[in-house]
């Protein structure tokens, strides 16, 4: 039997009632860990999360999380600590696709549920995990899932982009201010990944074949692809990777500025 790399832990995975936050999730607990899986419409989706948590023969606990909203992410971090003890490990998985929409046509709501979703909700929990595990005596962990897009816009994604540059951008900043309290932060950036994010791609093959020619692999990543990353960001042997992001797109990045 292998060893778990993260037997002992407690971690919250916040969006992980479906794609790279679900997997994610499971995979730290098939590692060890017991999680908080978080979720703000698809309870159904969460359950089924727990549920294979559960079967990993760890715990999990279910929260509904709106994360745009402040109190309910410091009230949520009140009753994990006050019932599960202190969260050692966090994933900010959580969020929205761009809107689609030119600047021009976007709503003051288009543009605030963008940046308070992908960005604020981020702040809000690397805020109350540090105050949790600070002073506790453990090594403590956070991980933010970017995306390629923190550094390749898109037109009609101006919400998106400016969110994850901005997430991209704390996480560099935090690496700052934690190295010497032992908390790892870094990034995760995924290119396409077969969620609901993609679901077009994932329901029409003829859409999936148009959409991956910008990848080199020709191929989109799985939702367990980026949660192996994960496990390995949050493990013992990448103590001292801080303060980076680690590309995971088929060599999407690349791609760009070929043939111009």
């Amino acid at each position: 039997m292998k060893e778990q790399r993260m037997n002992g832990e407690l971690a919250i995975v916040t969006g992980s009632d479906s794609g790279i936050g679900q997997a994610t999730a499971i995979a730290f607990a098939r590692e060890g860990a017991d999680l908080v899986v978080t979720y703000l419409h698809d309870r159904q989706g969460a359950e089924r999360t727990a549920g294979e948590i559960e079967n990993a023969g760890r715990k999990a606990a279910v929260f509904r999380l709106d994360q745009r909203d402040s109190k309910n992410v410091q009230q949520l971090f009140h009753e994990v600590k006050s019932t599960l003890g202190v969260p050692t490990i966090l994933v900010n998985n959580a969020g929205i696709d761009a809107s689609g929409k030119m600047v021009k046509d976007m709503t003051d709501d288009d543009w605030n549920d963008a940046i308070r979703t992908n960005l604020f909700g981020p702040f809000y929990c690397c805020r109350e995990f540090i105050r949790a595990i600070e002073n506790s005596g453990r090594h403590g962990t956070i991980i933010n899932i970017t995306s390629v897009h923190q550094e390749i816009p898109r037109a009609g994604a101006s919400g998106y982009d400016a969110a994850k540059g901005g997430l991209r951008n704390l996480t560099t900043t935090l690496a700052l201010e934690l190295a010497e309290k032992d908390i790892n932060v870094n990034n995760i950036a995924p290119g396409m990944v077969l969620t609901p994010m993609n679901q077009s791609a994932i329901d029409d093959p003829e859409v999936l074949k148009q959409q991956v020619q910008s990848i080199p692999m020709k191929r989109a990543a799985h939702p367990e692809e980026i949660a192996h990353v994960a496990v390995f960001l949050a493990s013992e042997q990448a103590r001292y990777i801080h303060g980076t992001t680690i590309v995971v797109d088929g060599a999407l990045m690349l791609f760009q500025g070929q043939g111009a």
